[in-house]
């Protein structure tokens, strides 16, 4: 029996990182210092040549039972996903087959089974990864639409984390010219700060300005926000229900039959969208409930991304497509629209779903860009903020805080700063076995 690992080691961990039973293949992976003994029993003999699948005949060490013939994989760390010891076993995807693996691990010293995103977390400790790409994977994992992969997958494959490693090493060395200029001045090996120092450092605040300027990747999370408001009885939940392809909102022609914000997710071209229906807009008549309606659809309107009014063209917000809804009845000029159409026919709704892919391609990242979450945005904005005052200082002192700010702000983004209950949040979205 082998020992179990010493208390200052992790413990070792596995789960079925593939998806559930019955499947062709279930792949179930172990990680930490116990992964090679642990291998070494299940076969009872040596474990395999690193990095090379092969075919083995596994048991169950307390009984000697067979459990399967699988190919197997000896992934030594640091050099593995996780960065310790891993293996993984490439199993036939039954459900027996792949309990009876599991329940053979489990019953042997020093492992257990992993918590959900625990192989990421530990990648993330043993620097594999930093934040960023944890992040984006946990995105990857998430992403329901073209978009939403693509993002996903520039982030994961280190767009954001290999320039901040580049902002990092100078910023470490320019840190380093002026500290050797505060406390060496009088030395006459120490070069002074030439002017290039200044050009450096507004070069480097001006590749994070660019950075700060990204999307935000709520939008391709949570989908662009499409707001439908106008008066009573426009045709908005009509509308809605003919863009969702279902019936989402309540239709009826009775004046403020919506009274809440009713929202339909939606994905169009690779697009993700968020429809929201809203209370129509008029003076009201004492109702509280239909007050409070209006004040969100208010509010609604005031966050949308992109805003389809249906009413009166001449009190559209500005900004907002004007759209002719029932135009099969209109009464109103229809030069005064931006887009006519009739929900109930179908007349006009191609040519507003192709309105709103364009409009969304300018509010979703550019080619070769990548949106950015809150936590990004928010340290982007510290770092760029930190430069900026370095740049307009004259104090070398004061310059070299400014500096140390942006090492600081450095570090949250990727996360060698980060608190326990902000890893916890993110870890805790991935599945077991990642």
């Amino acid at each position: 029996m082998p020992a179990a690992p010493p208390a200052n080691n992790p413990a070792t961990i596995f789960a079925l990182s593939s998806g559930a039973p019955p499947a062709g293949v279930a792949v179930v992976r172990i990680s930490g210092p116990a992964a090679g003994e642990t291998l070494d029993r299940l076969t009872g003999r040596a474990r395999p040549e690193a990095r090379r699948a092969v075919l083995r005949t596994l048991t169950d060490p307390t009984d000697g039972h067979a459990l399967d013939r699988a190919l197997l994989l000896w992934l030594p760390g640091p050099a593995s996903a996780t960065g310790e010891d891993m293996a993984e076993l490439h199993l036939h995807g039954g459900r027996a087959v792949t309990a009876s693996v599991l329940g053979s691990l489990a019953r042997l010293p020093g492992l257990r089974p992993a918590e959900p995103g625990e192989f990421t977390r530990r990648a993330f400790e043993n620097g594999r990864i930093d934040l960023n790409e944890a992040e984006a994977l946990a995105d990857l994992l998430a992403a329901e639409t073209e978009s939403q992969r693509r993002n996903a997958m520039m982030l994961a494959g280190g767009a954001l984390s290999r320039a901040l490693e580049d902002w990092q090493g100078r910023v470490l060395a320019m840190s380093a010219r002026l500290e050797a200029e505060i406390d060496f001045s009088d030395e006459d090996d120490v070069a002074p700060l030439d002017p290039g120092f200044a050009a450096e450092l507004a070069a480097l605040a001006g590749e994070v300005a660019r950075w700060r300027g990204r999307v935000p990747v709520e939008r391709l999370r949570d989908g662009i926000r499409v707001v439908l408001a106008g008066p009573p009885n426009a045709g908005k939940s009509t509308l809605l229900n003919a863009l969702a392809g279902r019936e989402a909102a309540i239709v009826t022609p009775i004046a403020g039959t919506t009274r809440d914000l009713i929202e339909a997710p939606v994905s169009v071209g690779g697009i993700p969208f968020l429809l929201i229906d809203t209370a129509g807009l008029h003076e009201g008549s004492g109702d509280a409930v239909e007050a409070i309606g209006i004040d969100r659809a208010t509010q609604a309107m005031m966050a949308a991304d992109l805003l389809l009014w249906l009413g009166d063209p001449a009190e559209a917000p500005a900004g907002a497509i004007r759209v002719g809804a029932q135009a099969d009845r209109l009464g109103r000029d229809p030069a005064a629209y931006d887009l006519l159409l009739s929900a109930r026919t179908g007349e006009g709704l191609d040519e507003l779903i192709a309105l709103l892919v364009e409009c969304a391609r300018v509010l979703l990242p550019a080619e070769g860009e990548a949106a950015l979450s809150a936590r990004q945005r928010i340290a982007l904005d510290r770092l760029g903020d930190a430069l900026e005052l370095g740049r307009t200082e004259r104090d070398p002192i004061l310059i070299a805080e400014a500096l140390r700010l942006a090492r600081v702000a450095i570090d949250a983004l990727t996360g060698r700063a980060g608190t326990e209950d902000m890893l916890d949040g993110l870890f805790g979205r991935f599945c077991i076995g990642k």
